[in-house]
């Protein structure tokens, strides 16, 4: 059998010639001050030079494809994206036909309907507890950390975890709904830290059958359950880092579940990385390798979602820290290559530094960011005054 990070895939399209290709991709690159086989640590390598059209044929899907197959290289990713990403580069060039496809049917189909949002939990969080164990802290909390007085990931994880419960206003004996728990970390902090009755959902048999064992000695329940099956009430509810998978054709029934799940003037806080501008897709190669059927929302859609049902007490948007944490989680994962080899090839390795690095670089650059959003249920009966 061939070596796929070898095998040659032929020019195309057809009617541009090698030339050309490679003077359009280095015009393109130069506005961002980055250069082919240049000296810089964000310059790029090419080793291939089929590169140059798969990249204008495909975009964003060819380069990251491009790079898992070796056909390029670069000392520093994600200081290349956040200047690829920074100058608008990908704006600037057309939109295949199999891309504008994709545009218009994520306008007017639902990609994350109860079955299709199985699949992420199937392709990512479902992927090996053993390297997310590896790559996050001690807790496993898979979101942005809060920085402020914290110099490490675990304390920085920490941090957030209290942020959000002095955010919630927690005090003993409330009950709190986890949407979205991944492996247990915050129901577990709130129950032992503030005295919460907590409830964590999660649609990820790996990440279910983990915090089920790590919350066992507290009063946490945690559930194998689509979001759009919550029956109960709560006095608070917190969702971080779920939104993103939600889809822009549920956002509205999302607010909606959360609104009749809570009492009246009680508390929801939504953790989500956020969009500049309202969006329906993702980037292509992001959709195929690392989070099928995801999506960023935007203050719009935040906004038009939850109007007429909560009032929005507090907005705070600390998307650098996610820039830290990204760097933090691929220092983790490179220092425990060794012990994750066995499990993952030289392709994944290659996909997982692409998808940690890049994403660094659009924090960096403040393409996207982090909002931790506080609502209430027909407004709190005074001020509310945010922890920072």
């Amino acid at each position: 059998m061939s070596d796929p990070l070898n095998t040659a895939i032929p020019d195309y399209p057809p009617n541009k010639s090698r030339t050309s290709a490679q003077k359009i991709i280095e015009e393109l690159l130069n506005i961002a001050d980055i250069k082919i086989n240049g000296s810089n640590p964000w310059d790029i390598q090419v080793h291939n030079q089929n590169f140059y059209n798969r990249v204008l044929s495909d975009s964003g899907l060819g380069l990251g494809e491009s790079y898992m197959d070796k056909w390029w290289d670069c000392a520093q990713l994600d200081v290349l994206f956040d200047k690829l990403v920074g100058a608008n580069i990908e704006s600037r060039m057309s939109l295949s036909l199999s891309q504008k496809i994709n545009l218009i049917a994520s306008r007017l189909f639902n990609h994350q309907t109860r079955q299709l949002s199985k699949k992420v939990a199937l392709t990512h969080y479902d992927l090996s507890n053993k390297l997310y164990q590896k790559m996050l802290d001690k807790r496993l909390i898979y979101s942005c950390a809060y920085w402020k007085n914290a110099q490490n990931l675990d304390d920085a994880q920490e941090a957030k975890l209290e942020l959000i419960c002095q955010k919630l206003q927690l005090k003993p004996g409330m009950t709190l709904l986890d949407i979205g728990c991944g492996w247990g970390g915050l129901a577990r902090y709130a129950a032992e830290k503030h005295g919460a009755r907590v409830t964590g959902i999660t649609l990820s048999e790996q990440q279910y059958n983990y915090a089920k064992e790590y919350c066992k000695d507290f009063d946490v329940a945690i559930r194998l359950q689509d979001y759009r099956d919550i029956k109960e009430k709560y006095d608070r509810i917190v969702s971080v880092g779920m939104f993103e998978h939600v889809g822009h054709k549920n956002y509205q029934h999302f607010m909606e579940i959360a609104y009749n799940a809570l009492d009246d003037h009680s508390l929801f806080l939504l953790h989500t990385i956020g969009n500049n501008e309202s969006m329906y897709t993702t980037n292509a190669w992001v959709e195929k390798y690392i989070f099928p059927n995801g999506m960023l929302p935007s203050i719009a859609q935040i906004g038009y979602a939850s109007e007429k049902l909560f009032v929005m007490e507090d907005w705070q948007n600390f998307g650098p820290y996610y820039d830290k944490t990204l760097m933090a989680w691929h220092q983790n994962f490179k220092d425990h290559w060794d012990e994750l080899k066995n499990d993952f090839d030289e392709r994944f390795y290659r996909m997982w530094e692409y998808y940690l690095l890049s994403s660094a670089g659009c924090f960096r650059c403040r393409s996207i960011q982090l909002w931790q959003i506080v609502f209430s249920r027909k407004g709190l009966k005074s001020v509310y005054i945010s922890p920072r």
